[in-house]
């Protein structure tokens, strides 16, 4: 914190000037630490980590082999990426965390919680609360009540755990104990993917965001009525300002999205920076019938095939690191796009246009190509970081910066970059065809004897 006020310093603002302090995280990481020390008791366990396969196998087990048990409940298939399955195998493979529990001494929750507890005091008068978009992906929250799922609790035999206290997306929450920013209120939380949403103003049902980072996470505005997917999306909560009702969201994630461009310099070293991939990748007109399949391990929505890997097909004599630079850009594209076809179908509601950002979006390229494979208008603010946008409007809304979401009309709303299609619905087809027998190729890679797991 005391960093955080040098720079704001710098930057021409003073601590007076800091209305309230709004946070968003990574959703899915865990934290685990004693009641009594406010010391953690193991390392952080992200968002991405898959050490809790076994645990996912042992649990799809007792559903006698139905990962869609709680769905129903909580929005969301047994997969390794929820908050609970890391809660369970911690409490299983920990002695340090079994024994906490035990001695009633475990506190755990989300990156929100910790950041909250920590700021208002820790083991002193720390407050544990997280608000209703990160306890929607921990699989223990019911996200037509809002409240913690008596059925969840007992599959995952979680009955005993103190959990936090359940707050909306918008109010103040506690205040800052100590430090320069001391006595400032805390009022917004978020996760990230939300916060983006959230940022890019996607408040009306139909609207959707797209972030692309290391992976891509696609949110579409369903409105106050979760949507259950029938097409392998998750059910999540959007926002909830307030009492209000809350706003509900589709999601669809792609696993590897910049972390490709990561995967041509690091392992193979064909490129030196994302700029050099932009470049090679503009000096051809397509893939010339090229696909990268990016699935390292294997695929998310709307496929959910563990046995993918990572395929490059189409390739021939001629196809040259220019082909294979752009191809990596347009698998990125390729996945934005089923995800996207797959919330129209949930939906009902063909998408007009998508807001757009994170590090890839920079390119112009990528962004072009997104439109021509979307068929619709992609839409890039200026100021892209839009999760600490939504953080701020979360915040400032419970202290009465902004009185209602009609106020933020113009926030952020100048210097955005529009991107049209620019090819063919013939061409789109044949590429998009293209791609699903690339991805049909992926499959089975991870084992032999393995076959599609579809949620």
């Amino acid at each position: 914190m005391f960093h955080a006020s040098h720079k704001l310093e710098g930057l021409g603002y003073s601590l007076q000037d800091v209305t309230c302090i709004g946070l968003t995280n990574q959703r899915e990481t865990i934290v685990t630490w004693d009641k009594l020390t406010g010391q953690p008791l193991y390392p952080a366990i992200l968002w991405s980590d898959a050490r809790t396969s076994e645990t996912v196998k042992q649990l799809t087990k007792k559903a006698d082999g139905d990962v869609h048990i709680l769905e129903s409940v909580c929005g969301l298939p047994l997969t390794t990426y929820f908050t609970a399955v890391k809660l369970r195998w911690l409490l299983d493979n920990v002695p340090v965390i079994a024994q906490a529990q035990e001695q009633g001494r475990l506190c755990f929750g989300t990156m929100d919680t910790w950041l909250i507890y920590n700021l208002t005091g820790g083991a002193e008068n720390g407050i544990i609360v997280t608000d209703v978009t990160n306890a929607s992906r921990t699989m223990l929250m019911n996200i037509h009540t809002l409240e913690w799922s008596v059925e969840a609790l007992s599959f995952f035999g979680l009955e005993q755990v103190q959990l936090p206290k359940l707050v909306s997306s918008s109010q103040i929450y506690g205040h800052v104990y100590e430090g320069p920013f001391a006595g400032v209120p805390i009022s917004g939380c978020l996760g990230d993917q939300q916060s983006a949403l959230v940022g890019q103003k996607c408040f009306n049902a139909g609207d959707a965001k797209n972030t692309y980072g290391t992976g891509c996470f696609m949110l579409f505005n369903t409105g106050d009525q979760p949507v259950v997917s029938k097409n392998g999306l998750l059910s999540t909560v959007a926002y909830q300002f307030g009492q209000d009702r809350p706003a509900y969201a589709l999601e669809g994630s792609v696993a590897v999205a910049g972390s490709s461009i990561n995967w041509l310099r690091d392992n193979l070293r064909v490129i030196q920076n994302t700029q050099q991939l932009n470049e090679l990748a503009s000096q051809v007109d397509d893939s010339a019938g090229t696909y990268f399949v990016t699935a390292f391990a294997g695929l998310f929505a709307p496929y959910w095939n563990d046995t993918a890997r990572g395929t490059i097909c189409g390739l021939t004599q001629f196809t040259r690191l220019e082909h294979i630079c752009r191809a990596t850009l347009e698998s990125v594209c390729f996945q934005s796009k089923a995800i996207l076809d797959a919330m129209n179908k949930d939906s009902g509601k063909a998408l007009r246009s998508l807001k757009v950002d994170g590090g890839m979006c920079n390119s112009d390229l990528c962004m072009q190509i997104q439109a021509n494979l979307l068929g619709i208008s992609v839409e890039r603010p200026m100021m892209r970081e839009s999760s600490a946008l939504g953080a701020a409007i979360a915040a400032g809304l419970a202290v009465g910066v902004w009185k209602n979401m009609q106020e933020l009309e113009n926030v952020n709303n100048q210097g955005k970059t529009v991107f049209e299609s620019s090819i063919s619905d013939e061409k789109r087809d044949i590429m998009y065809a293209g791609w699903m027998k690339a991805v049909e190729s992926s499959y089975g890679w991870s084992s032999p004897h393995s076959c599609q797991v579809s949620v």
